[in-house]
């Protein structure tokens, strides 16, 4: 259920879920996950290490990395390679970012995803709280991460991470995300009868490039907040294929919180009321990411139908 709509749903975001999460990863030292204070900033300071990657590409996209081989680290470094000039990011932010991860060993690419981090969240490994903490959005950060700061002796063979293996973190700190409203080349929506999927035809023009949101009827409920457990009905399907790939009609409500999912369906909820109906186009690096690890939906543009049903903090959801 709701199989598309979870970061953990493709391996590469079994590579935010299992990748990013501490207590989902299982690392064989306990005080691998431990965080820092919420009020303050981690003390990661650059060194010769994290300066020593060279990193090219373009910002929100899957960068070319290069260092000596094998690396070894002890110690948490972290080089701010581009500053930008945003907001900087606080503890309790919601941030999105491009998070590309490679083996210290091989120097090989283990992942490059989009992720949604909550900053100073303890859920998260350190080295990935690392990348994006106390930095202006728009900036690329670089963070040498020892075993201790992510899987420890265990490993995670799910993504090729060896035990004991040192890691380098590229983070790509984004602007909050919000998609433009969409009035051209937009999809002709069919409601069926109650219980009964709708139907949505696409254009037949070129996925659209661009994040964009059209509000179908606007709901008069609670407006849906950042981090909010939202309870919806939504229909996904690939502009690539044309074919639904997922969706809750014909079932239950699906349920989870706003930064649970890809980015680009999170951000489509948050200010939208309860009652609300609406159909958003996300391209793929606001999906499942263009590197095929991100699973059979990578590169692909998808379109959900939404229709919002309830909304509260998540600290209320039972």
């Amino acid at each position: 259920m709701n199989r598309a709509l979870r970061r953990a749903a493709p391996v590469a975001l079994a590579t935010a879920a299992a990748l990013l999460l501490a207590g989902c990863a299982g690392s064989s030292d306990p005080e691998a996950s431990e965080t820092p204070s919420a009020a303050d900033c981690m003390d990661v300071p650059s060194g010769t290490q994290s300066d020593g990657v060279t990193v090219e590409g373009d910002f929100a996209s899957a960068p070319t990395v290069t260092f000596t081989t094998p690396l070894e680290a002890t110690e948490l470094e972290r080089t701010v390679v581009i500053e930008g000039d945003g907001d900087t990011t606080e503890s309790g932010d919601d941030v999105n970012a491009i998070v590309s991860a490679y083996s210290g060993t091989t120097g090989e690419q283990v992942f490059s995803q989009p992720a949604t981090i909550t900053a100073g969240d303890e859920t998260v490994f350190e080295a990935f709280l690392a990348g994006i903490d106390c930095v202006p959005t728009g900036s690329r950060t670089v963070t040498v991460a020892p075993a201790s700061t992510l899987y420890g002796d265990q490993g995670n063979e799910t993504i090729g991470v060896a035990p004991g293996e040192t890691m380098v973190i590229v983070v790509d700190v984004q602007e909050p995300l919000t998609p433009a409203e969409w009035t051209e080349d937009v999809p002709e929506v069919q409601f069926g009868a109650e219980g009964e999927a709708p139907t949505v035809t696409l254009p037949d023009t070129a996925p659209p490039a661009e994040y964009q949101l059209k509000v179908l009827e606007e709901g008069d409920g609670d407006e849906v907040q950042s981090g909010d457990n939202v309870t919806l009905h939504y229909q996904g399907t690939s502009w690539d294929t044309r074919e639904v790939f997922d969706e809750s009609y014909g079932g239950d409500p699906a349920q989870f919180t706003t930064d649970a999912v890809i980015q680009g369906f999170g951000a489509a909820l948050v200010g939208q009321k309860v009652g609300t109906k609406l159909i958003v186009t996300i391209p793929p690096q606001y999906a499942y990411g263009t590197d095929t690890a991100g699973g059979e939906l990578a590169g692909q543009t998808l379109v959900f139908l939404v229709e919002i049903i309830d909304t509260a903090p998540a600290t209320d959801a039972q």
